[in-house]
């Protein structure tokens, strides 16, 4: 047996002591748990958003790459398109959301001059280049939000399987315990009462 379970006033303090905490506990998963679920919906209102946005681009990108397939061959585009730089001003920073780690992107995008001659381009190579520029920003703040929620996400689940912890194991448990001990103490005041009562009755009778 438990000696926490034995009916003692320390352990009925004891016991309300870690029912208060317990119950404090849920109530902070539960106030988590909702900031949580707030960001995320405001995340997956904002990610749907960049993608559809990310799909017109996609759409434009795509006929303006056809159209300058078309004027200047296939092979002449695949040529300038390894004239692109690799891009390298992409840094991953955290911030934190009630204790949820989340990553922010910092990009800086380019703005430099083509990197090929105009004098033997056609303007659809300029669309084609500034529609798959914006597509790339678009992707870079898309997977930033993305990997935002799903880290949020992941940390809704374990904070709700706490809360229930709390709510369902827990809390009931020390609940149980406090009215236990409060019942035993209160029958054994009883019995003392009784006892002593007996006790006077039978000095008064010898007096």
């Amino acid at each position: 047996m438990d000696p926490r379970t034995f009916p003692t006033k320390g352990n009925l303090m004891l016991a309300k002591n870690s029912l208060a905490l317990a119950r404090q506990g849920y109530d902070l998963m539960d106030k988590k748990r909702n900031i949580l679920i707030r960001e995320l919906m405001t995340l997956i209102d904002e990610a749907r958003d960049i993608q559809d946005e990310i799909d017109t681009t996609f759409t434009y990108a795509y006929q303006c790459l056809q159209r300058a397939n078309i004027e200047h061959g296939i092979n002449m585009v695949s040529q300038l398109a390894y004239t692109v730089p690799i891009e390298h001003s992409i840094t991953i920073q955290t911030r934190s959301i009630m204790g949820t780690e989340i990553p922010h992107v910092k990009y800086t995008p380019s703005r430099d001059f083509p990197t090929y001659a105009f004098s033997t381009t056609r303007e659809s190579i300029d669309q084609a280049t500034k529609a798959f520029q914006k597509v790339k920003d678009l992707t870079v703040k898309l997977s930033m939000v993305e990997n935002s929620a799903y880290r949020l996400a992941s940390n809704i689940k374990k904070t709700q399987k706490r809360a229930n912890a709390l709510q369902n194991i827990t809390i009931p448990m020390y609940t149980e315990l406090v009215y236990n001990i409060t019942n035993a103490l209160e029958e054994k005041e009883r019995e003392e009462f009784t006892r002593l009562k007996v006790i006077k009755k039978m000095k008064m009778k010898k007096g």
